[in-house]
């Protein structure tokens, strides 16, 4: 008997239920006035109605035009189901505040754990009493307050509050009742099974002539689960006042964003810079509290004009309190000029876009040799002369191995333009296997014919002559070629006098074995790569 009551106890809920809390929240947002009759219509059906509508027959469920004959002053608005949870926020964050551990079921609902503020406040009627309270300075001043073994009899003890009178198996004054340990069978035992919710499960039920929780809760749980398997289960555990759920607190979000503001205004980016260190350690240190590290950061700068420069900042490991400093940095100048920016700035917000669980990033077992020495010094060369001074390569789309590299500031995501372009088919282009060794830019070459003449192109894209010599820069010994095969032309913007390019692309080994990539453009032979 210990062990249940000890049970039992653990299984305490306080269940808080705010009456019309659709209705409220859209009053609350400015949609609708308080005291006329209210509908909010969802699917074309009420989904709530305030009490003034419900006076004059309006009920949930009705379709639009049958409340509206009921009702001709009523106000029809559409259910915003953001509506309700965004005004319902600022409750839940009170009442955090004042009774820890709350866990939301939905908007005008939420239910606790009864034992800590029983302790706390003295008493379940203490705690009770507490809530209220709170509701009350937050909008709510009629909610209503259920106790009871469990959430689902907690949750009809707040809801029969105000129609119920206390009796044997329950107490409580006003907005509040309180089923005693152990009683919740009792208590749920003459209430319709319509309070389970589910409508077709519901008429099921009626037609078995289940109409009460307590025709339910005698019958053999067996039985049930025969017909109905888990549902059947279930339902005649919550009937019987020995369901097994229990409250799950919700875990506050942690506020990781951290904003400077000055006033007034800085217009120097140093002074910009040295002002918000402060709140880049915080911006870490409140990451690293959460157990987290941040791969990408986004940085709001507002100058006093009212402009706004925003943009995200990526990080090849993790941001440290230096890295934000830095961006927020190369932010501001890139907004302005190097000694000041165009208008004074009065606001820095950075905000992680990106996080990672900090043990995802730990140290190894011998630490990170030189991968720690690579990354620090590429910071620090960037660090000194700007976020475009180190880059990585990266492939992208063009007929031209040139073309096909594009540079990326280290850190940086690659441009969704330089994949999608990389992505496409480019017909004309060098097929794998690639070279090694690009030449950006190309470098002058020369590719000469038995004779010492200079290999051109005909008209019909054929060589002039057979190459026979060949010197990958001028002034120096040419070599003989061994083996050659094209060219290959490569025309681009045909059809753009200034944009126009023609190439003729040709590959070959010389003497010494080596294999080289070379194009005509223009008359002049380019050496554009080399097979390593």
């Amino acid at each position: 008997m210990a062990v249940r009551d000890a049970d039992r106890t653990g299984r305490r809920s306080i269940v808080l239920w705010c009456p019309d809390w659709p209705v409220r929240a859209a009053v609350a947002a400015g949609l609708a006035e308080h005291g006329h009759p209210i509908a909010l219509v969802d699917k074309g059906m009420v989904f709530a109605a305030s009490a003034a509508a419900r006076r004059d027959g309006v009920r949930r469920g009705l379709r639009v035009r049958e409340a509206q004959a009921r009702c001709s002053a009523l106000t029809v608005l559409r259910y915003d189901a953001s509506v309700d949870q965004r005004e319902f926020d600022p409750l839940l964050t009170a009442i955090e505040q004042a009774v820890p551990g709350v866990q939301p079921i939905r908007p005008g609902l939420c239910a606790l754990r009864a034992r800590g503020p029983a302790r706390y406040y003295g008493s379940e009627d203490a705690a009770a009493a507490e809530l209220l309270r709170v509701a009350a300075e937050h909008g709510s001043p009629d909610a209503c307050v259920g106790i009871a073994d469990g959430p689902f009899a907690a949750e009809q003890a707040a809801r029969a509050c105000l129609t119920q009178q206390p009796g044997s198996v329950s107490r409580g004054t006003g907005r509040t009742l309180i089923v005693e340990p152990g009683r919740s069978a009792e208590f749920l035992a003459p209430l319709p099974v319509d309070v389970l919710g589910d409508a077709d499960y519901v008429t099921l039920l009626h037609r078995l002539s289940l109409d009460t929780l307590g025709a339910v809760a005698r019958l053999d749980p067996l039985e049930l689960e025969d017909r109905f398997g888990e549902l059947g289960v279930r339902t005649h555990a919550l009937a019987s006042g020995s369901e097994r759920a229990a409250v799950v607190p919700r875990a506050p979000q942690a506020v990781l964003e951290r904003t400077a503001e000055f006033e007034p205004g800085l217009e120097r980016v140093d002074e910009l810079t040295f002002a918000f260190r402060r709140t880049a350690d915080d911006f870490v240190a409140s990451l690293t509290a959460a157990k987290l590290v941040a791969t990408a950061i986004i940085v709001v700068v507002l100058a006093e004009s009212g402009a706004v420069s925003e943009r995200t900042w990526l990080h090849p490991r993790w941001f440290t309190a230096s890295d934000v400093v830095d961006r927020v940095r190369w932010q501001l100048q890139g907004a302005g000029t190097d000694s000041g920016l165009d208008s004074p700035v009065v606001q820095v917000t950075v905000t992680p876009e990106s996080v990672d669980a900090i043990g995802n990033h730990e140290d190894g077992l011998f630490g990170t040799g030189p991968d720690e020495r690579v990354h620090h010094a590429l910071s620090r060369v960037q660090s000194m002369l700007g976020h475009d001074a180190v880059g990585t390569a990266a492939i992208g789309g063009g007929r031209l191995l040139a073309d096909r590299s594009v540079l990326v500031p280290w850190g940086d995501r690659v441009p969704d333009a330089v994949t999608a372009d990389a992505a496409k088919p480019w017909p004309g282009a060098l097929p794998p296997p690639l070279p090694a060794t690009v030449y950006s830019p190309p470098v002058r070459c020369t590719v000469t014919a038995a004779s010492g003449e200079p290999v051109g192109v005909d008209e019909t894209g054929e060589l002039t002559e057979h190459p026979a010599r060949f010197s990958p820069a001028p002034g120096r010994a040419p070599s003989q070629v061994t083996a050659w095969t094209g060219p290959w032309p490569v025309e681009e913007r045909w059809w753009d006098p200034d944009a126009a390019r023609s190439v003729h692309r040709l590959q070959l080994v010389d003497e010494t074995g080596g294999a080289w990539l070379v194009l005509l453009e223009r008359g002049e032979w380019m050496l554009e790569a080399r097979y390593d």
